[in-house]
């Protein structure tokens, strides 16, 4: 990815989470907020519509891809399916092994596009489309069980970004996702900087937090290192308990109200990202 594209990046994942609350936006509010966002990382989107064909040209290659691979694996489980009922119908024990070896190559297959489609490119965790697909209805948006969500919110990362480069922001985010998963629970990157993860029923709140703060404490151990020197990162956590139901929006504004509150005590341990 260019350096155009992974300040796009940053900038789109923004916006989209300013917008991600609001009832009702319109092309020129997305722009609006879009342009404010690019003034803020000093970028000039004047080129925008080459560097708008060159992204639609790199997702439709992308997506290209994944449907040429899904026509590939539905005609390969079609046949398979004619063998199997061929086999089955003349006792052809013979048939039926080389049946099963071709479903289980079939499985592999159909497991890697699963991880393209729901795995975040950067990071490796879950992104909103897993999210939305595994733990939501459809046409509700709304938890189809009861569990925990905690909020977590990177503190800093635009300075990290600023005085480092997003190269380096970018490990950030790895390393903080690499982190999550000792939670051993699963991870959405859901914005920017922004992570979520979700417990289920059987954790409580207070479970919940206390895995995170103490992952949260091991990071802050830790020394990264930068170009010219070393920094610590520190991320913030708000929790919630949801249930069966539940609204997506509403459960993730009052962890966000929580996170916020959480930010002010945190934010406290690091007064500034500095060398």
């Amino acid at each position: 990815m260019t350096d155009d594209k992974k300040i796009l990046h940053v900038i789109s994942n923004e916006t989209k989470s300013s917008i991600d609350q609001m009832p009702i936006v319109t092309p020129s509010i997305y722009a609006s907020i879009f342009s404010q966002y690019a003034t803020e990382h000093g970028k000039n989107i004047d080129h925008e519509p080459k560097l708008a064909y060159d992204i639609m040209q790199t997702e439709c290659t992308t997506l290209t891809s994944l449907q040429s691979q899904t026509s590939k694996n539905a005609l390969q489980l079609s046949d398979s399916t004619n063998k199997a009922l061929t086999a089955i119908k003349d006792k052809d024990e013979a048939l039926l092994n080389e049946v099963l070896k071709e479903t289980q190559s079939l499985k592999d297959e159909i497991e890697k596009l699963k991880e393209a489609v729901y795995k975040d490119e950067l990071t490796h965790v879950y992104n909103r489309k897993w999210l939305h697909d595994k733990l939501l209805a459809t046409e509700e948006n709304s938890f189809l069980k009861s569990g925990i969500l905690i909020m977590i919110d990177l503190n800093y990362f635009k300075q990290i970004n600023d005085t480092h480069g997003h190269i380096l922001g970018d490990k950030v985010l790895i390393f903080i996702a690499n982190e999550l998963k000792k939670s051993r629970q699963n991870i959405i990157r859901y914005g920017g900087d922004e992570f979520i993860i979700v417990f289920n029923s059987h954790h409580s709140l207070n479970d919940a937090l206390k895995t995170l703060n103490k992952i949260r404490e091991d990071v802050l151990k830790k020394n990264l290192k930068a170009h010219d020197g070393m920094f610590k990162v520190s991320f913030s956590i708000g929790g919630v308990a949801y249930k069966e139901g539940d609204s997506l929006a509403d459960v993730i504004e009052d962890a966000d109200k929580n996170m916020y509150k959480d930010k002010q005590i945190i934010k406290k341990r690091i007064t500034g990202i500095e060398v």
